[in-house]
């Protein structure tokens, strides 16, 4: 081979292994990015939309004219912690169980006492998870507000997580015939890790600043979450505590609540805490609430 064929071909073997450098470094850098993702250096809150449903206001004690409107939002939540994830609330449909057309979707669902809902739906759950960049399987703890069906849709795809859970909420889900839910969409937490919650409490990670707060009555394990975000501050995470704000103002329990007389009890300590805490209050039915906060990939912190 000539000297000048030799110099040709180093220079192009030159150029591929630079290119291969290249592309190795931006793969790097893409990896680098995605673990930062999932270990941040303080706590974040994604909110997914996870669609809206049609309510009927007379089951909550209400009249049309005195609620802004009867459509309740149904978000999901992760929680990102510089030690771990918590999924908060899955959805009301499951992702399996519909398709995104890129326009609003309406689904219309039959519960298994044949009372039915209507839903708007925009978004499977699992890819707007996977935007953000984690997996049903990078998730440390999966935490329900409660059992009811808009709240568990998606449960079984996070049942490698270890499961917190109050034991009287666990009970009545695996019991014979659960109220206003739909089991099939939980059934496989029956064999997760499960960390039974007894205290009024429960610190998630430790340090105060991810807690589940006992609010029975809606069910009777009911809980909040309260989260302590550096920038944003205090929030509480409703559950179903209220559906309406309007509920909140005119003092209105559901028609359907587990106690009707715990629910005010739970109340009032919830209002306590937020006038002594200074934290805000997310009602995570209030669509208007709810539409106005920054969905995934945005994030609280």
């Amino acid at each position: 081979m000539s000297h000048r064929k030799r110099a040709a071909l180093f220079i192009v073997v030159a150029s591929i292994l630079a290119s291969c450098g290249q592309e190795q470094t931006a793969q790097e850098g893409t990896s680098s990015t995605a673990a930062s993702a999932k270990a941040p250096s303080s706590l974040r809150l994604y909110v997914f939309d996870c669609g809206t449903m049609q309510a009927d206001v007379t089951r909550f004690r209400l009249e049309r004219s005195e609620v802004a409107t009867n459509v309740l939002s149904t978000p999901c939540f992760m929680v990102a912690h510089p030690n771990g994830t918590l999924m908060w609330d899955v959805g009301a449909v499951p992702d399996q169980d519909w398709m995104p057309t890129g326009s609003p979707v309406a689904h219309h669902l039959t519960l298994p006492d044949q009372s039915t809902r209507d839903l708007i739906l925009n978004k499977q759950l699992l890819p707007q998870l996977a935007e953000v960049g984690y997996k049903p399987e990078d998730i440390t703890y999966l935490a329900l507000s409660h059992y009811h069906w808009d709240h568990v849709a998606n449960a079984n795809a996070f049942a490698n997580a270890a499961w917190l859970v109050r034991p009287v909420e666990r009970n009545l889900m695996f019991s014979e015939m659960p109220p206003v839910t739909q089991p099939a969409w939980y059934a496989n937490l029956k064999n997760s890790k499960t960390v039974p919650i007894e205290g009024e409490n429960y610190d998630v990670f430790g340090d105060g600043t991810v807690v589940i707060m006992t609010a029975p009555g809606h069910t009777p394990g009911h809980q909040m979450l309260y989260l302590k975000l550096p920038q944003t501050g205090d929030v509480v995470l409703s559950g179903d505590l209220y559906h309406f704000p309007e509920a909140r103002t005119l003092k209105r329990v559901p028609t359907f609540d587990y106690d009707q007389a715990q629910t005010p009890i739970s109340r009032e300590k919830a209002e306590a805490f937020l006038a002594t805490s200074g934290a805000q209050l997310w009602i995570q039915h209030d669509s208007a609430q709810i539409a106005g906060l920054k969905k995934a990939p945005e994030y609280y912190e």
